[in-house]
C-alpha cells in the first residue's frame, strides 16, 4: 500500500477572523495492481464541527482490501461555512478523476463515501454536482461522483449539523439546498445506504428519505437497516452483526458494474 498526502488547493483558505487557515487535503491510500480498479473518496463525519479519524484512515484501508483505490477527504469545517466544504468535495473528485492513471483507477469509477454530516457532503456533491463552478486547473473534468456510498448520513434531519455548515440564521435558500432528498432526479448518482433504526443523532428517516427518493426516479439505490446500533460507530467493530458493512457495499458496487 502506498501513502501520498496532497493539498487540495494552491494556496490556503482564508476565512474571516481565523488566524491559522486550514489547508484541505487528500490522503492517498493506493495498491499496485495491474488492471485499474474502482476507486472511493471516504469523508469522516464530524458535524461539520470536526473531522472523525475513525471514519478515515481505517476506512481507506478496508477498501484497498476490498480491491479499490482509497482517499482520505479532509474538507474544510466550521469556522468554514458553506460553500466551503462542497467545493473541497468537488475539487477531490476531479483531482481524483484527473490523475485517474497515475493511480491506477477507473475515472468512470469513482465513489464518494461519507458518514454523517460527511454523508451529507457525499450526498450534497451527488445532488447538486451541476452547480458546482469551473475549475481551472482541471478543465473540462466532470465532478459528478459515480456512487454514493452513505453511513447513518445527515440527508435533512440533523439541526446541529446544518447549524455548523450555514452558520447564524439560515435563509429559505440555504434551508432548501441542506434537504438533499428533495434535490434528487434520474442523474444523481446511485446510492448505497446503511444506516441503524434506533440512532439517537441522525434518524433512520433521513435514510429512507433519500432512499425513497432514488427509487422515485428510477436511480439504483439499496439501504440496509441494523435493528440496533449508536450513532457514529464507523467500521462497527463492537458490533459484530454491522461490521459488514463494507462487504455488502463493495458487493453492490460491483453489481453496478465495477
Amino acid at each position: 500500500m502506498n501513502r501520498e498526502v496532497m493539498p487540495l488547493w494552491r494556496e490556503k483558505q482564508t476565512c474571516p477572523g481565523e488566524t491559522n487557515p486550514f489547508q484541505p487535503y487528500l490522503t492517498i491510500y493506493s495498491v499496485d495492481v495491474p488492471e485499474p480498479r474502482g476507486a472511493v473518496i471516504v469523508c469522516p463525519g464530524g458535524g461539520y464541527h470536526l473531522r472523525a479519524d475513525h471514519e478515515g484512515g481505517v476506512v481507506a484501508e478496508r477498501y484497498n482490501k476490498l480491491g479499490f483505490q482509497a482517499f482520505v477527504l479532509e474538507y474544510r469545517v466550521e469556522p468554514y461555512r458553506h460553500p466551503a466544504p462542497f467545493l473541497d468535495a468537488v475539487r477531490a473528485v476531479r483531482m481524483v478523476r484527473a490523475g485517474a492513471a497515475k493511480w491506477n483507477l477507473k475515472p468512470d469509477k469513482i465513489a464518494i463515501l461519507g458518514f454523517s454530516a460527511g454523508g451529507h457532503l457525499a450526498g450534497s456533491l451527488g445532488v447538486h454536482y451541476p452547480d458546482a463552478p469551473e475549475d481551472g486547473d482541471f478543465p473540462g473534468v466532470s465532478c459528478r461522483p459515480d456512487a454514493l456510498l452513505l453511513c447513518y448520513a445527515v440527508i435533512n434531519k440533523e439541526p446541529g449539523s446544518f447549524q455548523n455548515l450555514m452558520g447564524g440564521t439560515p435563509t429559505k435558500a440555504q434551508t432548501d439546498w441542506f434537504q438533499l432528498d428533495r434535490h434528487v432526479n434520474a442523474q444523481t448518482p446511485p446510492a448505497y445506504l446503511w444506516h441503524t433504526a434506533d440512532d439517537p443523532c441522525v434518524p433512520i428517516q433521513n435514510a429512507l428519505d433519500f432512499a425513497t427518493a432514488e427509487w422515485r426516479c428510477g436511480v439504483p439505490a439499496e439501504l440496509h437497516v441494523f435493528p440496533h446500533g449508536p450513532h457514529g460507530i464507523g467500521l462497527a467493530g463492537d458490533f459484530p452483526e454491522i461490521t459488514v458493512w463494507p462487504e455488502l457495499s463493495a458487493t453492490w458496487l460491483r453489481r453496478q458494474g465495477w
